[in-house]
């Protein structure tokens, strides 16, 4: 379903030129990598999704949008995994280092919720990272937030930064932890405002 879709909303976006993708260069090749976004409401999760085309992009969703069965399957079927963000434990990081470890992408919005308002990130997505071995990737997004402003034809820009490589030199894992999600915040605030 996920390659179907995607195809058709690229072919779309394209034909009517609503989607601008800066810095694709700078997505990595055969290698797994976590994707960040800022996240200001459903259209972005789309257009990040667009951006990367046609790599799969596998997107941590809240558990919540998976309690009607319908819904749950639609979002399985477009490789959704739903993840508790009231009650975090180990196995909210099964299913992203598993997908990682398949050299898949891994969508992670690390603000946590859908604002307009400026939040602290999350440590989630450079926590998995960081366990999995993987390349973390900042980007932003720009443009309409309801499906309303992008059918009369607003147009929305994705800027992808550059991979950041995490290491842990021996020091603590906290505050690895807090240093590059300090990082990653800087990176996505400059891509903002590019």
């Amino acid at each position: 379903m996920y390659k179907f879709i995607s195809t058709l909303l690229y072919a779309l976006t394209r034909m009517l030129n609503l989607l601008k993708v800066k810095g694709k260069e700078n997505l990595p090749t055969h290698t797994r990598f976590v994707v960040t976004c800022s996240h200001k409401g459903w259209v972005d999760v789309i257009m990040l999704a667009l951006a990367l085309y046609p790599i799969p992009v596998h997107f941590m969703a809240k558990k919540e949008l998976f309690d009607s069965k319908i819904t749950g399957k639609f979002l399985r079927s477009i490789h959704a995994f739903p993840v508790n963000r009231e009650n975090p434990g180990p196995s909210t990081l099964k299913i992203p280092l598993k997908l990682l470890k398949e050299e898949k992408c891994v969508g992670i919005f690390p603000g946590g919720t859908r604002t307009t308002e400026e939040i602290p990130l999350k440590r989630g997505a450079v926590t998995i990272a960081l366990k999995a071995n993987a390349l973390l990737v900042p980007a932003a997004y720009n443009g309409p937030i309801t499906f309303k402003d992008l059918l009369r034809g607003k147009k929305s820009t994705i800027m992808i930064g550059s991979p950041i490589e995490l290491k842990n030199d021996g020091r603590n894992r906290d505050e690895v932890i807090d240093e590059y999600v300090k990082r990653l915040d800087s990176e996505i605030k400059l891509l903002e405002n590019r």
